[in-house]
C-alpha cells in the first residue's frame, strides 16, 4: 500500500437536532489524527451533517467526494467508521467500482482499521462489515417502530421537541396554570365566544406560548380540537385511552367540534367575494387592507378595512367602502389598458415570453437526457463513473437554465388585453367576476389607500393611490 498524498476525509451524522455539528465535529478530530499518525496528506475534508445513509437522501458532500475520486483528485479515503461511508450493500458496490477504477486502493476508518483494497480480502471484509451496518439499520428501523405502536397502543404519549401546552416536559403531568387556561378556553368558546376573541384575551392576560411566539387563532382551535387535552392518544387513526389524566371531558370536546362543524355548515366563514382582495394597503402602516361587512340598518356595506389583533398586525384605524373604490380602480385600470406606456411594456414581455418558451423547451431536453441516462444506468449499460461524469454537465446546464427562465418575465394576461380597455369596458358587465380580478391584478400591483374624513359617505379620489404593475 503507498501512502496517499491528496487524501478524502468524509464524515456523517444522521441526526444533529441542536444544529451544533458536535458528532461530525469528533469525527474529524479523530480522522486528522489518523492521518497525521499515518503520515497521510489530507487534501479535502466532506461532511454531511444531519443527513442519514440509509434513508435514501442525497448526500451532496459524499456525492462530491465520488466525483473527485473518480477524477483521480484523490487517493486514499479516511473515514471514522464503515457504517459512516454508506449503510447500503448497493451504495457500497458504487463507492467501490468507483475507487477501483481510478485505481485508489488506500480506505482507512479510524474504528476498524486499514482496508487494503488490491487484495479479495480486503474487498470482502469491507462487505462484510457493509452488510452489517446494513442489517442494523433494518433492525433498529424495525424495533423504532414496532416500539413507537406499542407505545400508542399502551396510550402513552409520543416525545417532541416542544412539550403540549398545559402538560409539563414529560407530556403526562398537567401544569395547572395552563390546564386552566384550557378549561377557561372551552367553556367559553363553548358559551359563544368567538376563537379571535379568545385569541386577544390570551394576549391580553399576557398568557404566554409554549414556543413563547405571539397567539394565533389556528393554535387556539388545535387547542380547543386537541384529543390529547380529552385524555385520548391518536395513532394511525386509532384512538385510545392515555396514561395521563384529562385536562377537559371527552363530552366537552365532541361539543366544541359540533360547534366548529356548525359554524362550517352555516357558511359563516365564507368570505364575501372582493374585486381587490389582497391588493388594498392601509396608507397610515402599510398593512394589507381585509375585507369586512358593516350592517347599517337594513343594508350591508361591504368594506376594506385595515385590522388590528391577531393573525392582522394592522393599525385598525383605516377604512374604505368597498363599491366606490372598485369602480375607481375598475376605470383607471381600463384606461391604463388603451395607454401608449402599457403597450410599450406589453411589446418588452412578449418578447421575453418568447425567450422563456425557449427556454422551458432547453430545459424538457436536458431533463430527458437525465431520464435516459437514469435508465442506461439502471440497465447496467454505463458504470457509475460513466454516469456520473455524463450527470455532472447536465445538471450544471439544466441549473444555469432554470436562473435565467426565473429571470424572464412572462406577460400572461396582459398580452390578450393591451390596448383592449373601451372594449372591456363595453362588455365589463358581462364578464365573470374572475375574469375582473384577473385583469385588476395584472396591471395593478397594490392600492394604497390613504386617511379619510371619518363618517364621510362619498369616496374621496384623493385618498387612492395606485402603485401600477406594468
Amino acid at each position: 500500500m503507498s501512502t496517499p498524498q491528496a487524501a478524502a476525509i468524509y464524515a456523517r451524522i444522521s441526526s444533529d437536532p441542536d444544529g451544533t455539528a458536535l458528532g461530525v465535529g469528533r469525527q474529524l478530530e479523530d480522522c486528522r489524527r489518523r492521518a497525521a499518525e499515518s503520515g497521510w496528506v489530507v487534501a479535502e475534508e466532506y461532511v454531511d451533517n444531519d443527513i442519514s445513509a440509509y434513508s435514501g437522501k442525497r448526500r451532496p458532500a459524499y456525492e462530491r467526494m465520488l466525483v473527485d475520486l473518480a477524477e483521480g483528485r484523490r487517493d486514499g479515503v479516511l473515514c471514522y467508521h464503515n457504517d459512516r461511508l454508506t449503510r447500503k450493500p448497493i451504495e457500497l458496490e458504487v463507492f467501490l467500482d468507483i475507487v477501483g477504477r481510478a485505481g485508489v486502493t488506500d480506505v482507512q476508518f479510524v474504528a476498524g482499521g486499514v482496508v487494503d483494497l488490491a487484495n479479495g480480502d480486503g474487498l470482502t471484509m469491507l462487505r462484510v462489515m457493509g452488510a452489517i451496518a446494513a442489517g442494523e439499520s433494518s433492525t433498529k428501523s424495525r424495533r423504532q417502530k414496532r416500539k413507537m405502536d406499542q407505545v400508542a397502543e399502551a396510550g402513552m404519549p409520543h416525545g417532541g421537541s416542544i412539550r403540549p401546552f398545559g402538560f409539563e416536559p414529560d407530556r403526562i403531568t398537567h401544569r395547572a396554570a395552563e390546564a386552566e387556561v384550557v378549561r377557561e378556553l372551552v367553556a367559553r368558546y363553548l358559551a359563544g365566544e368567538s376563537i379571535r376573541s379568545l385569541t386577544v384575551w390570551l394576549d391580553a392576560e399576557g398568557v404566554p406560548t409554549v414556543s413563547g411566539k405571539p397567539w394565533n387563532t389556528t393554535t387556539v382551535q388545535g387547542i380547543l380540537r386537541s384529543e390529547r387535552n380529552a385524555g385520548l392518544r391518536v395513532h394511525h387513526g386509532d384512538t385510545v385511552p392515555a396514561v395521563w389524566a384529562p385536562i377537559v371531558s371527552i363530552e366537552d370536546r365532541d361539543r366544541v367540534l359540533a360547534r366548529m362543524a356548525e359554524r362550517v355548515n352555516a357558511g359563516r366563514r365564507t368570505p364575501q367575494r372582493y374585486l381587490l382582495s389582497g391588493m388594498c394597503r392601509c396608507g397610515k402602516c402599510g398593512n394589507r387592507l381585509y375585507s369586512s361587512v358593516r350592517q347599517r340598518g337594513q343594508q350591508r356595506v361591504r368594506r376594506y378595512v385595515c385590522m388590528s389583533g391577531p393573525d392582522h398586525g394592522g393599525c385598525g384605524k383605516l377604512t374604505i367602502v368597498a363599491p366606490p373604490l372598485e369602480e375607481l380602480v375598475t376605470a383607471a385600470v381600463l384606461f391604463r389598458l388603451d395607454s401608449p406606456e402599457l403597450a410599450d411594456t406589453i411589446a418588452g414581455r412578449v418578447r421575453q415570453d418568447e425567450h422563456a418558451s425557449k427556454l422551458s423547451e432547453a430545459i424538457a431536453v436536458e431533463k430527458a437526457l437525465l431520464d435516459e441516462l437514469a435508465g442506461l444506468y439502471g440497465e447496467n449499460k454505463i458504470r457509475p463513473r460513466e454516469w456520473m461524469a455524463a450527470r455532472n454537465p447536465i445538471e450544471l446546464r439544466l441549473r444555469d437554465l432554470d436562473r435565467e427562465l426565473t429571470a424572464a418575465t412572462g406577460a400572461g394576461v396582459l398580452a390578450g388585453i393591451a390596448g383592449q380597455g373601451a372594449q372591456l369596458g363595453a362588455q365589463w358587465a358581462d364578464l365573470s367576476f374572475d375574469r375582473h380580478h384577473a385583469i385588476v391584478a395584472a396591471v395593478i400591483d397594490h392600492v394604497a389607500i390613504g386617511p379619510g374624513v371619518v363618517g364621510a359617505r362619498n369616496l374621496d379620489p384623493g385618498r387612492v393611490d395606485i402603485v401600477w404593475r406594468v
